[in-house]
């Protein structure tokens, strides 16, 4: 059981597990083995409501004002559902998005980001209530812990809205977003089918609020990262082929080969190692620090790439005095023991490493942002009981996304729940990628279709933001993806802060974010109203 719990730890991002909510990230998707099938089936509707006798689309409107990095933005909030049909006009999905659009902008240069988080199965709470939304939940500094309820729900002056509109999408089986009519939900439970479903969204938008020559941008977290790169073909391989200025990855999915810490798959031991030795050097496990932070993650992604993924491939045919030599280095980057590296086999999992460098202490470290302390009831176990970096983080956004929708914006929904995240991942059909298969790792790889997307147009842009202290979608394995896969990297713009996967619940992260984001969108527009 406990395994199973971890393995619920996206978004995505984004981008993580709780008992009633997972947050936006990947959520250890392939720790989860294939034995929970009575999990699979319980609960899945066999199809949606029938459209035909729903009412119309429910859909609330509102006008507001705000003050948005300076500049005071009189904007329209439209929140609500949209009906996504079938090749006979047909309905088969309800699609829950909020929009925030600028009033009296000039369509044709205002641009519109489309962002969504990730999972797969998170709604897009925290994108919107975390950093670009105009009210955001207020999260304590130094990965404390935000205690129980009343949480602030404060304006948020750090919000983009001042240089583009804003829809925040909830895929199908997340936030109020559900398959209707004849449609199923398994019918969107997929690489393929999710990345279809949000693409036809993103077009019956453009058309139904006439914005087709906007600029455009999509932005995604964790899982969102694999979703963005599955929509660009989507959004490109029709006969109503919708161009985009860039697109927006907030501590992206890209590869689940380096993210997977499946038996006979090497890549995640060298690909996680970079952000092992940031999150050591902050809990000041590292022993010799003469050399400063930047050149310390320098040498440990040199050695990664080299040394350490060498010996790994090499194994028992490794020489003594290499062996030695390995080991060495890994205890001066990950702060561990030589003793735990040589009986782990020079191959340190996620969960093994968040136990052990701080088990002296009788304390363990989050995933989502290893900066978190947690205290686990056996301090002899080899992994954390839960992730610290979550515990309270998830009921604050779910406290403010409810108390938003109902009291501020007046939206009725029925008496329908809002699915903050639930665990789509068991059913997820994780082959509708080329060469794709049934386990996420077996080739669930986007970057070549962010490559082709780039070489195809050559205007577009990518900005990728990633958080020193993520252990759940660590950097290096970003930075290879954007260097593998025929990606032009001169139109790439890499990122990094002092936080984790969620980096904008820190002050002085979210501030530089949003500030980097914005000029990115400004650089990628033409003039703008």
């Amino acid at each position: 059981m406990k395994n199973r719990r971890w393995a619920l730890l996206v978004a995505a991002v984004l981008a993580v597990t709780l008992p009633a909510v997972m947050a936006p990230a990947v959520m250890g998707v392939a720790q989860e083995k294939k034995d929970d099938k009575q999990d699979h089936k319980e609960g899945v509707p066999k199809a949606g409501p029938d459209a035909s006798k729903a009412d119309a689309p429910k859909r609330v409107t509102v006008d507001r004002s705000g003050t948005f990095n300076g500049k005071r933005v009189d904007y329209t909030v439209s929140a609500g559902e949209t009906y996504l049909r079938d090749e006979k006009g047909e309905p088969v999905a309800s699609i829950f998005s909020v929009a925030y659009t600028k009033k009296g902008a000039n369509p044709a240069t205002r641009p519109v980001t489309f962002l969504y988080n990730g999972g797969p199965g998170s709604a897009s709470l925290w994108l919107h209530m975390g950093v670009f939304g105009p009210k955001r939940v207020q999260i304590p500094a130094d990965a404390e812990n935000p205690g129980p309820p009343p949480f602030p729900l404060v304006d948020n002056a750090y919000s983009i809205l001042d240089v583009t509109d804003l829809v925040f999408i909830d895929p199908v089986a997340t936030g109020y977003s559900h398959a209707i009519g004849k449609g199923e939900e398994k019918d969107f439970l997929g690489v393929k089918e999710d990345a279809k479903s949000v693409a036809q969204f993103v077009r019956v938008w453009l058309g139904d609020n006439k914005r087709w020559n906007s600029p455009k941008f999509l932005g995604g977290e964790s899982y969102g990262g694999i979703r963005t790169g599955a929509m660009l073909p989507e959004l490109s391989g029709t006969t109503s082929t919708v161009s985009l200025n860039g697109i927006i990855l907030i501590s992206p999915a890209m590869d689940y080969t380096s993210l997977t810490f499946a038996r006979g798959n090497l890549v995640p031991y060298w690909s996680f190692l970079p952000s092992y030795a940031a999150t050591a050097w902050y809990h000041k496990k590292v022993a010799d620090t003469s050399m400063g932070f930047d050149k310390f993650l320098a040498d440990a992604r040199q050695f990664a790439a080299t040394e350490y993924a060498s010996a790994l491939i090499l194994g028992n045919r490794l020489p003594p005095e290499q062996h030695k030599a390995v080991v060495a280095k890994l205890a001066h980057f990950t702060g561990l023991s030589p003793a735990f590296i040589e009986q782990s086999h020079l191959k340190i999992q996620d969960h093994r490493f968040m136990k052990e460098l701080l088990r002296d202490q009788g304390k363990s470290i989050g995933r989502i942002d290893g900066r978190y302390l947690g205290e686990d009831y056996d301090s002899s176990g080899d992994r954390p009981d839960n992730d610290p970096s979550l515990n309270g983080m998830s009921g604050a956004f779910s406290a403010v996304v409810n108390t938003y929708f109902r009291n501020d914006l007046g939206l009725d929904m029925g008496g329908r729940e809002y699915k903050v995240l639930g665990s789509l991942y068991r059913r997820w059909n994780y082959a509708q990628v080329d060469g794709g298969g049934s386990e996420p790792y077996r080739g669930t790889d986007v970057g070549p279709f962010v490559g082709d997307a780039m070489r195809q147009n050559k205007g577009m842009r990518a900005f990728v933001a990633m958080g020193y202290y993520d252990l759940a979608t660590p950097f290096f394995h970003t930075e290879n993806s954007f260097n593998d896969a025929g990606v032009p990297t001169n139109r790439v713009s890499f990122n990094y802060y002092p936080g984790g996967h969620m980096m904008y619940v820190q002050p002085q992260a979210i501030e530089k974010l949003t500030q980097d984001i914005r000029k990115f969108i400004v650089a990628g527009s033409p003039a703008q109203n």
